[in-house]
């Protein structure tokens, strides 16, 4: 069969959209390694599919999210702001607040007046257990082995695990050395996407991201969240800060307590529609 979707991205962070509401569809580790190929399929970051939720009463819509691997992951903050594009673009929904499913829980969509979404990502897990990640105790910081040497981390779940590297350029961050090492470390039982930040300013935070099971993207939401979360819990930037990543950035802000939620605002954009055979 041919299977619609649409072509998005937030700030390069790219994805195909399916809608799993209005069209059968039934995605195999296969499909989406292929819809994600850059040469033979369409080529994106992560598949995206929209599905009518479990339970009605909580949310309008299941989110799913597929890496360009083909495993499904939790989360994806990039892709939740294309996610409220998509779903009202196409009709489904016309509604400014749009609860939604995913697999790490409830999430929530505001569309805001210019265009650009507001995501409640949910607050941040630094259990190490939740993340997960072992260690003995939580703590700030932890050292990890990597490559014969030691580096200093930040754990963090968003509904995905993070670590988070604090460094002083992102332009000479070793993010293709370092990153694919740490992302399959033994201490990451599910493995991890990794963060470079630099801190330069009390509201800025200049950042580059290698993603779990995709390689380093041009931006990532939950990686944002995370460097936030992790900056902002040691004292380095204040509740509201400016995430720069290689695409454009993303206005964050985090309260700081255990129970505060991280809210991410960015654009998202819709690039084509189209067709491949499924």
């Amino acid at each position: 069969m041919r299977l619609a979707f649409t072509k998005m991205h937030g700030l390069g962070n790219d994805f195909v959209v399916i809608d799993g509401v209005r069209q059968p569809v039934a995605l195999s580790p296969e499909d989406v390694r292929l819809l994600a190929d850059r040469r033979f399929g369409v080529g994106c970051d992560q598949v995206l599919l929209v599905e009518p939720p479990q339970d009605p009463a909580r949310a309008l819509f299941r989110y799913r999210i597929f890496n360009a691997d083909g495993g499904e992951v939790e989360q994806c903050g990039n892709g939740a702001r294309c996610f409220a594009v998509f779903v009202r673009e196409q009709g489904l929904t016309q509604a400014e607040t749009i609860p939604v499913e995913t697999l790490a829980g409830p999430i929530e969509l505001q569309m805001e007046a210019d265009g650009q979404v507001r995501v409640d990502m949910g607050r941040p897990r630094f259990l190490p257990i939740e993340i997960p990640f072992l260690a003995e105790a939580e703590a700030d910081a932890y050292e990890l082995e990597v490559d014969g040497t030691t580096v200093a981390m930040g754990a963090v779940s968003m509904g995905n695990p993070h670590a988070v590297l604090l460094v002083e350029d992102v332009a000479t961050a070793p993010v293709a050395r370092l990153g694919p090492l740490i992302e399959q470390h033994p201490r990451f039982p599910d493995r991890v996407n990794v963060g470079f930040a630099a801190v330069t300013g009390r509201d800025r935070i200049d950042l580059r991201v290698y993603e779990r099971g995709v390689g380093e993207t041009l931006a990532c939401g939950t990686g944002a969240c995370a460097a936030m979360a992790v900056a902002r819990r040691r004292g380095l930037v204040d509740a509201r800060a400016r995430v720069h990543l290689p695409g454009g950035s993303l206005v964050l802000s985090w309260g700081g307590r255990a129970e505060d939620p991280v809210f991410m605002t960015g654009p998202a954009t819709t690039v084509f529609h189209g067709r491949i055979e499924q």
